[in-house]
């Protein structure tokens, strides 16, 4: 049975572009995309532009257009992010044949310098601007971070696979269990929650001279703010991290109290991302694009690598790197 987007051909990107009344100047070409398939190409006017097929069956048509509005009041309040394009009926979502897409304008650049004090302040102007904005209302059809249930569901979905062996699956059962309990001893309360990124990573971050924008808000949903600031830091140097740090909280602070309360849910956080992460491979197999990108996720040293990592996360929820 041959995946969905083994139909997503170059002619049918082609028309469904010009189904919307935009017309390429050339082929599109691929950029680096797993989960949805994103392409650039210029239109007949020189502008460049990049179209987003999204994966069929991950989001409902209200969950997608729900972050456009969210990107569209983000952009109105001056947030430096990529709002999708709306034709003449307001419409930021379009349908060709089986696929949903989205057209946005070229956002180009590169992702900030975090040994560059100027560069890590900007940063943090973004995003104490981008959740000055995000605290104002919530999501209504997006997800909402819940930790050790998110947990629970990415080792059943690995548990499931056929690529640990039995010794393997033992040794990744106990140290996921007792990551899950120490998850369920965290509580994500109500008012923490906000609209966030929910992918902050430095590769979606672009800009030129200091001036930068958020791209990719495709994970967004309602989760504390820090979840949008502890996967730009390296967490390997306490020391370097802390004065990285220090210069986002005093960009963050232009705008709005950074939350120094919430710096506790960083290492759960963390555990929350590698055990999600590993699953996300694991369920995603069938596309083709998956083993030609993950060729190693196959192979028994990825999966002994991976429990020494669980293992090790464990020890920081314990005893966190960043209190040392």
């Amino acid at each position: 049975m041959s995946h969905p987007f083994s139909a997503l051909s170059p002619d049918l990107v082609m028309s469904a572009i010009e189904s919307i009344g935009i017309w390429p100047s050339g082929e599109p070409f691929a950029l680096n995309s797993y989960e949805n398939r994103v392409l650039m190409f210029r239109d007949d006017t020189g502008a460049r532009w990049v179209v987003k097929f999204y994966r069929p069956g991950r989001w409902s048509n209200e969950a997608i257009e729900e972050e456009h509005a969210f990107l569209t009041e983000l952009t109105q309040a001056g947030v430096p992010v990529v709002a999708p394009w709306r034709d003449a009926h307001c419409r930021s979502l379009h349908t060709f044949g089986p696929f949903r897409f989205a057209l946005f304008s070229q956002c180009s650049g590169q992702a900030p310098e975090l040994d560059n004090p100027d560069h890590l302040f900007a940063l943090g102007e973004v995003l104490g601007r981008l959740h000055e904005v995000a605290a104002q209302a919530p999501f209504q059809h997006r997800d909402t971070l819940r930790l050790a249930e998110g947990v629970s569901d990415a080792e059943r979905r690995v548990l499931a696979s056929p690529w640990l062996n039995d010794h393997q699956a033992r040794a990744y059962q106990r140290v996921v269990n007792k990551i899950r309990q120490h998850l369920e001893s965290v509580a994500l309360s109500a008012e923490c929650m906000i609209r966030a990124h929910g992918d902050c990573h430095l590769g979606n971050v672009l800009g030129r001279d200091g001036d930068f924008h958020l791209v990719d808000f495709d994970d967004c949903l309602m989760a504390p703010a820090i979840q949008d600031v502890w996967m730009l830091l390296p967490m390997e140097e306490p020391q370097q991290w802390r004065t990285q740090l220090s210069e986002i909280v005093e960009g963050y602070e232009e705008t709005r109290p950074f939350p120094h309360e919430q710096m506790s849910l960083i290492e759960p956080l963390r555990a929350y991302r590698l055990t999600r992460h590993a699953a996300w491979l694991v369920s995603r197999w069938e596309d083709p694009a998956f083993p030609r990108a993950f060729p190693w996720l196959a192979e028994a040293g990825y999966w002994d690598q991976h429990i020494r990592q669980l293992e090790q996360q464990l020890l920081q929820l314990e005893t966190p790197l960043w209190l040392a």
